[in-house]
Formats: C-alpha cells, sequence, structure tokens
C-alpha cells in the first residue's frame, strides 16, 4: 500500500515536535510522536508505537506499520501536532 503524504507537513511536524516535545538520548517525544534524525541530520525519522516514517533526501518516504489502521491513528497524530502547535 502507498501512502500519499505531503512533505510539508512531515517537516513542519518535525519542526514542531523539536520545539514543543520533550528532548531525550532518542530524540524528541510529543504527543505520543518521536522525532529525531540519523547522524548527519539528512534522514528524519517520525515513530509512534505503531507505526515508523523515515523522511529523506528529495522528499523520499518510507512507512513501516502492520495495518491500515495503524497508519491511520499516526497520520491523525501529525495532523493533531501541525493544528495544535
Amino acid at each position: 500500500m502507498k501512502n500519499e503524504i505531503d512533505s510539508k507537513l512531515i517537516l513542519a511536524v518535525f519542526e514542531k515536535i523539536r520545539l514543543h516535545g520533550e528532548q531525550s538520548e532518542e530524540g524528541y517525544l510529543l504527543d505520543g510522536v518521536r522525532a529525531n534524525t540519523d547522524f548527519d541530520g539528512y534522514t528524519l525519522y517520525l515513530s509512534d508505537a505503531l507505526v515508523s516514517l523515515s523522511f529523506g533526501f528529495h522528499n523520499q518516504y518510507h512507512f513501516d506499520y502492520e495495518s491500515p489502521e495503524h497508519f491511520e491513528q499516526f497520520y491523525k497524530k501529525l495532523s493533531n501536532i501541525n493544528q495544535q502547535y
């Protein structure tokens, strides 16, 4: 299943989590979504307990999840973070 997601949303949510989230060794956490990067900062990672997203160079992204419902719940979390902060 291919999921279409706006790269601007990913970048906006990542920045909002970084600004408003709680920082730890694993990155930043806000409203159940963790945000971190690889060592050089070219790949961003957003994840919750059931879904992980890697977003990289040239706006390429990859989701990892077991069911479409998990993806839908994750997307709702991203949208809520984007609207609330």
